[in-house]
């Protein structure tokens, strides 16, 4: 049941760390609202487990405060906090069934009848007829549902989730996201997430916590972070982003005109996140599914005020559900696009001169002093 109170709130203040001369975390001020899925993410080194180590208490802050809804528990020790958290390795006790891991907790607080609370705790994580089974006996998606139900039978008002789903094959981790998801929505409380996976942070969480060298790179929804990057890291460790360089050209209403490869773009000036001067630099991109790719045989039945590029197509992949092109043009020579594979046209092979078009709303531009390339190789950690 969700409460309506803020004591699952966890505030961050001005919290860092450093380990001798290397800063892991940067100061930085974060809120998670009570009762959210939050998600921290970023790649191997970047900060967020030694984050989410602060909020649990099992590292101490070198600055800044920690509270849990109204209480400062920055000087708290793990056990004092009304926090648990979840491992990837989950910790089972091995010699306990599952019913007595679930109840350890309130077994150790010496609460006797223990049956009705560990009976619903597996309930909600659909292990009810498995509860007099030992770990090893369970799948890996179904142990780390036990060490989910343990940390919950707590009443925590922070569940700390750290790589929880980590150690499981593909098919097992998106089944365990949904899980999750729902157990989430069904407690109510304040989940922290911490992942290097975009995907799970995109599928799981309400807010997203972008973490890059120990600073938040940018925050917001799974959705807003996608289609509407603020930085070059961002729109590259968030899925494929098409950069440009272009240079500032003129103003048209609401537009920017851009000058590249020899032709004009647009870009709605609300979706540029760099100023726009005349003779300046932007850097535009634009996601790999939001652009059409026609035939230069039919370059005449493209909508006007369309951006559009030409090229020649370097590469084809058919994966099913899509085709991924590759395409070499004037303004990049590894342009990707991503056609849904509705009604294929069969001149669409490596070598064929072609036309890749799309809606100026679905273009964002950034401050062209970034480096272009910033999380392109930290998405394969």
């Amino acid at each position: 049941m969700k409460t309506t109170d803020n004591s699952g709130d966890v505030r961050l203040s001005g919290i860092s760390k450093t380990y001798g001369s290397f800063t892991a975390v940067h100061p930085l001020d974060l809120t998670v609202p009570q009762g959210s899925f939050f998600a921290l993410l970023g790649a191997s080194g970047c900060g967020k487990t030694t984050t989410l180590r602060m909020i649990a208490g099992l590292e101490e802050p070198t600055s800044g405060t920690v509270h849990l809804g109204d209480q400062d528990v920055t000087a708290l020790p793990p056990y004092k906090r009304p926090v648990n958290t979840v491992f990837q390795s989950y910790a089972l006790f091995p010699h306990l069934d599952i019913f007595e891991n679930v109840a350890f907790g309130l077994r150790r607080r010496g609460i006797k009848s223990v049956k009705k609370q560990v009976e619903e705790m597996l309930e909600l994580v659909q292990l009810g007829e498995q509860a007099r089974k030992k770990p090893h006996q369970l799948s890996g998606g179904q142990q780390q549902r036990v060490a989910v139900a343990r940390a919950l039978i707590n009443h925590p008002k922070v569940l700390l989730l750290d790589e929880p789903l980590g150690a499981l094959d593909l098919k097992l981790r998106r089944q365990m996201q949904l899980e999750l998801k729902r157990i989430q929505t069904e407690v109510g409380i304040t989940f922290v997430h911490v992942t290097h996976d975009q995907e799970e942070a995109m599928t799981m969480a309400d807010t997203v916590a972008v973490m890059n060298a120990g600073r938040v790179e940018q925050l917001g929804s799974p959705a807003d972070l996608y289609e509407n990057p603020q930085t070059t890291f961002v729109a590259n460790f968030l899925g494929t982003s098409n950069l440009i360089e272009t240079e500032v050209d003129t103003k048209s209403g609401d537009d920017i005109v851009l000058k590249a490869g020899g032709g004009k773009l647009l870009l709605p000036s609300e979706r540029c996140a760099a100023p726009a001067t005349a003779g300046g630099r932007v850097l535009i991109g634009v996601r790999p599914e939001k652009i059409s790719i026609t035939h230069a045989d039919d370059a005449g039945t493209i909508t006007e005020g369309r951006n559009r590029i030409t090229g020649k197509i370097a590469d084809a992949s058919f994966i099913g559900v899509s085709t991924q092109y590759v395409i070499d043009t004037p303004v990049c020579d590894e342009f990707a696009v991503y056609a849904q594979n509705v009604e294929r046209d069969g001149r669409l092979v490596p070598g064929a001169d072609v036309v890749l078009h799309w809606n100026p709303a679905h273009t964002f531009g950034l401050d062209a002093a970034q480096d272009i390339d910033a999380g392109i190789e930290e998405e394969a950690v």
